[in-house]
């Protein structure tokens, strides 16, 4: 069974609503297993556009990953946050195929 993952990019509008979210948000990730691979950090955008922060999650599964999302932990994240940001979240599954140089 492969992990799978969420994708988040980030424009904060207001940092202080922002706080609610991130304070709201643990109890959802760590009653679902999500561990951060991506927290913020540099980055350089090499196509397309960007936002100003990045964040992957990672879950054991599929469902688990969609399971936290529509949690009612991670849904009250969601109404704490407000329009304290705009952002993209994909939730996508993980690939265990073969990879380059694999014989």
């Amino acid at each position: 069974m492969s992990k799978a993952y969420w994708i988040v990019r980030v424009d904060v509008s207001d940092p202080e609503g922002y706080k609610k979210y991130l304070a709201a948000n643990g109890a959802a990730f760590s009653k679902y297993g999500a561990r951060f691979l991506v927290r913020g950090g540099s980055f350089e955008t090499k196509t397309g556009g960007a936002r100003e922060r990045n964040v992957v999650l990672e879950f054991k599964d599929y469902e688990t990953a969609l399971a936290c999302y529509h949690s009612p932990e991670y849904q009250h994240a969601i109404a704490e946050r407000g329009d304290s940001a705009e952002l993209d979240l994909i939730v996508i599954e993980g690939y265990d195929g073969p990879q380059p140089g694999d014989n």
